[in-house]
């Protein structure tokens, strides 16, 4: 069978070093330029230079790698639980590799601390992990038949080509979390990264290749903002995609939603945040500041589940904020995360700069109260700005109850739990929220209360390959990672097979 031969073929690779930077799309087990010679520039957002140009693909080139994808289906759909875990295996092994190699090409795109990169590649491995091990958990049911001569099956199989649009933020945790497990319940794939962040994506694909994937069954395919409209509405209309799953802002997944209705295909959407982050009087202060560290300034605070809106009870107001100012101060070094001492790095582009500022000058503006940072730290580069610590912060601000996706926390005090629950549910989306307390009863009962996917008690960091991740109202649809991750890519099949003589 073609997927066993690939697998004994991709046994030499395995000890190869990773190859050098990839400049070309991958498309049907080849490396590609787009059809029309066309390209576009990375940028290290450290200092703007320019790491790479890479294809700026059209929608022409997207069908090229759905085609890819469909005819590889036709195999691949057919390949034992085991040979998939196999694949997934050996793409695992080959990630944890040359996982040092991969923190410092994420650095260079991303900007992100290399301590924090190599947090990620970890990360992001760990799915590729968990799902070669999920690939053999897929199990059918034998039902109950209501007549004695009817037996009934319900039968998992693979949906098909699965399209995924992933972002900036977390450029290999994003791809390998839906890649896993799409490759696990036996889809084939075509991945479209972000324009800011292709680098990455070309590398895992490298070595899913390296793995010994069999040719079409993994596709990538690149290109800059302005054409990234015309793949993304390619990959939803496409009736050969049958299951697409983006992360990224509300305001585009409700825009590929609607572009998804032509073709009825599964959707998977890990949309935007803005975490509560609630400090009870019972809390233990010190637990709650260094968790406050850890989520709201994580990659310089552009994570979707970053904590965003703080709320602290005022008795422990002032104590929390003096902490966590305190150490705000002291230990966040801003600068190139490939320096040594560097914690944290600039934001993506100047677009998030300019987001993030003017949010801060506004509140500033109406009369909120700065206690550090609010400004661009031009002498380290274009696109650095100072961690921020705000409070007096009243709702005709914008940043009220505005997702920040940057360095910048704000703290409202409130009187009693049932004000704190009230104001953190009072937004349309609900993807995480973080609440510390020791009083037991107050745990049960804020985390059943709070509209939220996922709740952190007592913790900042939350996510990891065996939870589910995703969000309530408009922050998405589905869940990633988990048993309940692989369920996205697979149909239910009913098989009622009639009289049957026993």
């Amino acid at each position: 069978m073609f997927v066993r031969k690939s697998l004994v073929s991709s046994c030499s690779a395995i000890n190869r070093s990773m190859s050098t930077i990839k400049e070309l799309a991958f498309i049907n087990g080849k490396w590609v330029g787009a059809k029309s010679n066309e390209t576009f520039p990375v940028y290290n957002p450290v200092d703007g230079k320019k790491i790479a140009n890479v294809p700026d693909m059209h929608a022409v080139d997207t069908q090229e790698a759905v085609n890819a994808a469909q005819e590889a289906f036709k195999l691949y759909r057919k390949t034992t639980a085991k040979e998939r875990s196999d694949l997934l295996r050996s793409w695992y092994n080959l990630l944890v590799k040359h996982s040092e190699d991969l923190a410092s090409l994420l650095t260079m795109e991303n900007g992100k601390s290399l301590n924090e990169s190599r947090g990620e590649i970890r990360y992001g491995n760990s799915f590729v992990e968990w799902f070669s091990e999920e690939a053999r958990r897929v199990n059918g049911e034998v039902i109950q038949a209501p007549f004695p001569n009817r037996e009934l099956l319900l039968l998992k199989q693979p949906i098909g080509v699965a399209g995924f649009i992933t972002p900036w933020n977390f450029p290999h945790a994003m791809i390998t979390r839906k890649a896993g497990a799409a490759l696990a319940a036996g889809c084939t794939c075509v991945i479209k990264p972000s324009a800011d962040t292709p680098l990455t994506a070309l590398a895992i694909v490298d070595l899913a290749e390296k793995a010994g994937f069999p040719a079409g069954t993994v596709n990538c395919i690149t290109s800059d903002v302005k054409n990234s409209i015309e793949v993304g509405k390619e990959l939803c209309s496409n009736s050969k995609v049958r299951v697409l799953s983006f992360t990224g802002s509300t305001q585009v997944g409700k825009l590929l939603y609607k572009q998804c209705a032509s073709t009825m295909k599964r959707l998977s959407l890990e949309l935007g945040g803005n975490a509560p982050y609630i400090v009870f009087n019972s809390a233990d202060v010190d637990v709650a500041v260094n968790a406050a560290m850890a989520s709201k300034f994580r990659n310089t605070g552009q994570t979707c589940v970053s904590a965003n809106r703080f709320f602290v009870q005022e008795e422990i107001f002032e104590k929390f904020r003096e902490k966590f100012l305190e150490r705000i101060k002291t230990e966040i070094k801003l600068g190139d995360g490939l320096k040594n001492g560097v914690t944290h790095g600039p934001l993506i582009n100047e677009s998030q700069l300019g987001i993030v500022k003017n949010l801060v000058d506004d509140a500033v503006k109406k009369g909120a109260k700065i206690h550090c940072g609010g400004e661009v730290v031009k002498n380290l580069g274009p696109l650095f700005y100072s961690p921020t610590l705000l409070t007096e912060v009243t709702k005709d601000m914008e940043i009220y109850k505005r997702e920040i996706f940057g360095p910048v926390a704000v703290i409202h005090k409130f009187k009693n739990e049932e004000d704190a629950v009230r104001e953190a549910n009072d937004v349309n989306v609900g993807l995480a929220g973080y609440f510390f307390s020791r009083d037991i009863s107050q745990v049960f009962r804020v985390a059943r209360n709070m509209e939220v996917g996922m709740v952190g008690v007592n913790e900042g960091i939350i996510s990891c390959a065996e939870a589910a991740f995703g969000g309530v109202k408009e922050s998405g649809i589905g869940r990633e990672g988990s048993s309940h991750g692989i369920e996205e890519y697979l149909d239910i099949k009913y098989v009622c097979i009639g009289n049957v003589e026993h």
